[in-house]
């Protein structure tokens, strides 16, 4: 099996983020199974090699001595590919909706089947795999999904991706009918602890992505909550409607009116056991979840994409898809034939019509 590069921008300071994390737990996981290395393109690190160095030191090639990149920063995917031209290359795909094509051969790990299915329209003939993104095992380990006791806080919101809904009219209304609401901003030293506290948990990312026209990937937050026993609201776009069954394991967001919403929520803190998921539903998402069951997806994964690279170096032509370009013009071609095709049979026929 090749090794794995994973390449990233950097892995401290302004590049630490959700997708930063999954990326290097990642790695870190298929460690198990591989020889894994994290690279940097945009930050010198002194403990992780440099994308360029390494590109000037070893010629591309397919063949199997020869690593398999692994790409995942969405705006930067399209300019890695292209330095990356005749080598081994997948794309972990999180967001959706950057707008870019893949070049012939590429394969594709979608980390939701909102991603999945974006890509399985865009580039239909490119390997395509499904392989979630893994909890962390201290979620299912500390998660306290048995227990209510001892949660001080009522509701539980993150500023960084909450709507300006949640922010400006849901929480001021919550507090102002008596509910203790905590909205967390900055660095936490225990997500899991404050988790464990909150009765609720609200999460709505859908004007978020919205404003910056890409997806929600995957959506781990409300899944880590539900993990430690919070009833969640969330808003189901992108990737969130995978997993949140509106009224089973989550309950939507914004359900029409802000008074909804209030009544909602503060039912679910009175009495949290008749909001919670049912543990049979629960337990079988975040199992599916785990990283040993995840572990497994990936090695498959990579077997299928050793496999493909192997057939590349071997000589064999990638399939391409018709472009969008030429699917339309196919179709006006189509449309132009059809319409001559009836101006001719109505003049045939007046003409006939005419000898009669």
């Amino acid at each position: 099996m090749r090794t794995v590069r994973f390449l990233v921008p950097g892995t401290t300071g302004r590049f630490r983020c959700g997708g930063l994390l999954v990326e290097l737990q990642t790695a870190r996981l298929l460690g198990q199974v591989a020889l894994v290395e994290v690279v940097t393109y945009r930050q010198r690190e002194p403990e992780h090699r440099f994308f360029s160095d390494l590109l000037a030191a070893e010629p591309p090639g397919l063949a199997a001595d020869q690593p398999l990149w692994v790409v995942s920063w969405g705006f930067d995917v399209p300019w890695l590919l292209r330095r990356l031209r005749g080598r081994a290359t997948a794309y972990h795909a999180h967001s959706s909706g950057y707008g870019f094509d893949l070049p012939a051969g590429v394969p594709v790990v979608a980390v939701s089947r909102n991603t999945l299915g974006y890509w399985g329209d865009r580039a239909p003939r490119h390997p395509l795999l499904l392989v979630p993104n893994a909890l962390e095992p201290m979620w299912m380990e500390r998660g306290a999904r048995a227990s209510q006791a001892d949660r001080p806080i009522d509701v539980l919101v993150q500023r960084r991706k909450s709507s300006a809904y949640v922010l400006d009219q849901l929480v001021p209304a919550l507090r102002a009918s008596g509910l203790r609401v905590e909205v967390q901003s900055g660095w936490v030293d225990d997500l899991v602890d404050l988790f464990n506290s909150a009765k609720v948990y609200l999460y709505d990312s859908a004007p978020y992505w919205r404003g910056r026209g890409v997806s929600e990937g995957f959506g781990l937050p409300p899944i880590e909550a539900l993990a430690c026993g919070c009833v969640v609201f969330s808003s189901l776009n992108h990737a969130l409607a995978d997993n949140l069954d509106p009224g089973l394991l989550a309950h939507q967001l914004g359900a029409g009116t802000l008074a909804a919403d209030l009544e909602r929520i503060t039912a679910a803190v009175r009495d949290p056991d008749q909001w919670r998921p049912d543990p049979d539903q629960l337990e079988p998402l975040l199992r599916a979840g785990s990283e040993p069951v995840l572990l497994s997806r990936w090695r498959d994964a990579l077997a299928v994409i050793n496999q493909h690279w192997d057939r590349l170096a071997a000589g064999e032509i990638p399939l391409q898809a018709p472009s969008h370009r030429a699917l339309w013009w196919q179709r006006c071609r189509q449309g132009m034939v059809t319409r001559i095709s009836g101006l001719v049979w109505v003049f045939r026929n007046q003409r006939g019509a005419a000898k009669r």
